[in-house]
């Protein structure tokens, strides 16, 4: 487990009725190794600049622990009963799914707010537990906002589904077959699956040929969603590739190749850069840090989040009591960040979540190889990609 304690930002505070205020410490996890390691990187940084930017609005000092469960449910436990030790008042956190799922279940017990950036999965927020919040949408939105754009804008007629084996990548798969039988039962011509670290997937390949799809979904992460379309395309089937935000990563191309990955449709939140509500933000953090990765937005909106709540609630320490009152203004007050105007429901979800399209090509406005061609929202609805 690698951990750190940074002291960042630190505004002289406010005197109150016992003195001067307490810090405020906050729990970030990322991954802070390996592939992961480099978007782990930006997401640190853009705390710290959240931090930076709220501290003086805050009137006290703040502190930040950044730990790393590597991916591992049962580390991610070990990381999050260390940082209920350390007394942390909230957590932006955990990366993946798998980890922020078995996390909750101890800040929830300790009464500690956590919310998080990038973990998607349904099951996070259908636990029952009232500290656990997310900035992004969920992994059956994504789905159903595909299979919305591959029955109406791609008018497809023989859909073929592919998924990894994870929770991610069969939530993915599950939910866009659900969502095509209720509409056009017939439409789903094949369901395959593969498993991560796979590089050869030709036996799957030719069971697709011989299927043939004119849409493969695939649900999973770049990795083998690269080998899946490039080996695809060497077998000469031409079926139209569809997958979620788990693929939208310049590794996707590299691995794939630029001739087989360019046309591939992927959902994701709208651009960034399109959103008034970021600018100022996205030109602060290239200027000090370079390009944005894709989760910048969402970890700065995270620490917002927690930190506009504590500054509302006025906590004097992160006693269940004090912390209550945060959670009570996180549950009912909105909050405009760079993502825009978020608010959330009984369970922790974003109220409203629109997801887009993108379609690979180089040169594409998002790290240089995605660019954003429609907005569709989970009901079908048509919205204006430059609108949040």
């Amino acid at each position: 487990m690698r951990w750190s304690w940074l002291l960042l930002v630190l505004g002289l505070v406010a005197p109150t009725r016992a003195g001067e205020l307490p810090p405020v410490k906050l729990g970030l996890v990322i991954p802070m190794a390996g592939e992961a390691g480099r978007v782990g990187q930006t997401m640190r940084q853009a705390a710290e600049m959240a931090i930076a930017d709220w501290s003086e609005k805050l009137g006290r000092k703040i502190e930040l622990a950044v730990g790393d469960d590597q991916f591992d449910p049962r580390q991610a436990v070990t990381v999050a009963e260390k940082l209920v030790q350390d007394g942390v008042w909230g957590v932006v956190g955990h990366f993946y799914s798998s980890s922020s799922i078995p996390a909750s279940a101890v800040y929830y017990q300790a009464g500690i707010p956590q919310v998080t950036a990038t973990s998607t999965h349904p099951r996070l927020t259908a636990q029952g537990f009232d500290t656990v919040f997310r900035v992004s949408g969920r992994d059956d939105q994504h789905a159903l906002s595909a299979a919305e754009f591959i029955l109406s804008r791609l008018r497809a007629r023989r859909i073929a589904v592919v998924h990894d084996r994870t929770e991610y990548g069969r939530t993915l798969a599950e939910t866009l077959i659900r969502a095509v039988v209720r509409r056009a039962a017939r439409r789903i011509v094949a369901t395959e699956e593969l498993a991560q670290g796979d590089k050869d997937f030709s036996t799957l390949v030719a069971r697709l040929k011989s299927a043939d799809p004119d849409v493969v979904y695939f649900g999973g992460i770049f990795r083998e969603g690269g080998y899946l379309i490039r080996q695809m395309r060497q077998a000469g089937l031409t079926a139209t590739f569809v997958s979620g935000d788990g693929v939208l990563d310049p590794e996707f191309v590299k691995i794939a190749g630029e001739e087989a990955a360019t046309g591939a449709f992927l959902t994701f939140a709208p651009d960034p850069r399109l959103l008034a509500s970021a600018r100022s933000v996205i030109q602060r953090f290239e200027a000090r840090y370079g390009p944005i990765g894709p989760y910048v937005l969402y970890t700065y909106d995270a620490m917002g989040v927690l930190l506009h709540a504590i500054r509302v609630a006025k906590p004097l320490s992160n006693s269940k009591e004090e912390l209550r009152k945060v959670l009570k203004i996180m549950r009912s007050s909105a909050y405009d960040g760079t993502l825009g105007h978020l608010r959330w429901d009984k369970n922790g979800d974003l109220a409203a979540s629109p997801y887009v399209v993108y379609v690979t090509k180089k040169g594409g406005s998002l790290q240089g190889w995605f660019e954003q061609v429609t907005a569709i929202s989970p009901t079908g609805n048509r919205g204006n990609p430059k609108g949040r």
